[in-house]
């Protein structure tokens, strides 16, 4: 309840007259301040009047004034610039490290206010605040809309920032791995990470000019070419199938030249999963793009369009996989590229965010700018969270607002985090539920 005191101090919710001080002196709230999440008193640089006279400082508040002692406040050198102390019940005095007692005000929390609170706590209906957001205007969720964007490409960028750092300060080697881990498309994104990560990029790099190198290197790896497992049992042609045993005996020699170890290639799920999502295919995708040098870096910091983005991006298998999915059965010739869908979001959850994380890096914002703007070029996603969103009157436009519908899922609806959202204002703030 102290969080929600706090959010009804920030934002005013209540009666901005008659507020007095448990001595009687009349408050005058000038400025709430600005609030502090981390540390020390929970506002600073507020402005009060009390009693007639402007204080300029710290406003600390708490459920019950006595936790100003229960947390030790009256001996900690940080509260001594606290100006005014709220509390919704006032059980004790509080005082400064020099003895000097400090203002206190009593402030309850409207009871429409703690109702709606309650209500979206328990609602078991996503979103919980269905009941507002056809009545919201479109400047407050245009707005809401772009933080929440920004939000999301900042937590991404801290995903890749991580990467860089495994990856021993290389963004061209992040850039790998977080394209490889997009290459799951979610069901095996942590085994492709694992993968890309398993190991050293000049590995790759040696043989980059030979196709056939490059995916015996990256099948061998993902532990692929190991003795049939799983769904590879029961169609992997074995011994049978040359393209297999050539792939084998490749990667043996690139195993033994860098001394690579392959990862545990039972791991890999196949099961209900389309033919043209199994890894074999994803894997050799990703051979052909590397090996075309078009997924550099610096090819993805040059484009400034979306449509750009996708003809760098754009990639297929290698003339083995256009007549198989898996080693040993033959299927009907395909190119088996990318398919509309599957490309933009590779641009989605890999080349933007890319493109932002370096920009940040480089403290380049006109490049934090393309990326958000690339964004905005591309459908948006066609998703349960879209589709929700879509009935209770908020539509993804593109797939910058599809990014953003996804981040207030996960990061406020999923946690009941409604105080830093500004749906949730609008919901706490309306009359009664």
């Amino acid at each position: 309840m102290e969080a929600l005191l706090q959010y009804v101090w920030k934002h005013k919710l209540f009666p901005w007259n008659g507020l007095k001080t448990t001595d009687g002196l009349d408050v005058e709230v000038i400025d709430t301040g600005l609030q502090n999440a981390n540390a020390g008193p929970d506002f600073f640089n507020a402005k009060v009047k009390v009693g007639g006279t402007m204080w300029v400082g710290n406003v600390e508040i708490h459920e019950r004034s006595s936790a100003w002692h229960v947390h030790g406040h009256d001996r900690d050198k940080a509260y001594d610039n606290v100006v005014l102390h709220v509390a919704e019940q006032i059980d004790a005095d509080v005082t400064a490290c020099d003895g000097r007692r400090i203002a206190q005000v009593k402030l309850e929390v409207p009871q429409d206010v703690k109702n709606n609170y309650e209500a979206l706590l328990s609602a078991d209906r996503y979103p919980p605040c269905y009941a507002v957001t056809k009545t919201l205007d479109k400047l407050t969720v245009h707005s809401w809309m772009s933080r929440l964007l920004t939000e999301r490409l900042e937590r991404k960028t801290e995903a890749i920032n991580r990467r860089v750092g495994l990856c021993g300060g290389s963004w061209e080697s992040a850039l790998f791995v977080t394209t490889a881990r997009n290459y799951g498309f979610g069901v095996n994104g942590d085994m492709f990470e694992r993968w890309a990560l398993s190991f050293p990029p000049q590995c790759a790099a040696h043989h980059r000019d030979d196709i056939f190198q490059i995916e015996a290197l990256f099948m061998g790896q993902a532990g692929l070419l190991d003795q049939p497992h799983g769904r590879r049992r029961q169609n992997a042609g074995g011994e049978g199938d040359d393209y297999y045993n050539r792939l084998k005996g490749e990667y043996a020699y690139l195993a033994h030249k860098f001394g690579l170890k392959p990862i545990d290639g039972s791991a890999w799920k196949f099961l209900r999963m389309r033919p043209q999502n199994f890894p074999y295919i994803r894997l050799s995708q990703l051979a052909t793009l590397y090996h075309s040098r078009r997924a550099d870096l610096s090819r993805i910091a040059e484009c400034t369009t979306a449509e750009q983005m996708r003809e760098t991006l754009d990639t297929h298998v290698t003339p083995y996989w256009e007549t198989h999915y898996t080693f040993g059965k033959e299927s009907k010739r395909t190119r088996k590229g990318l398919s509309a869908a599957s490309l933009d979001l590779i641009i989605i959850n890999t080349a933007v965010p890319m493109l932002f994380a370096y920009g940040r890096h480089r403290g380049d914002e006109a490049m934090c700018g393309r990326a958000i703007d690339i964004m905005s070029q591309l459908k948006a996603e066609d998703n349960n969270i879209v589709r929700l969103w879509r009935e209770c009157g908020i539509s993804a436009d593109n797939a910058g607002d599809s990014q953003a519908l996804i981040q207030l899922k996960r990061e406020y609806c999923d946690k009941k985090d409604c105080l830093r959202c500004r749906i949730g204002f609008e919901y706490l703030k309306r009359g009664k539920p």
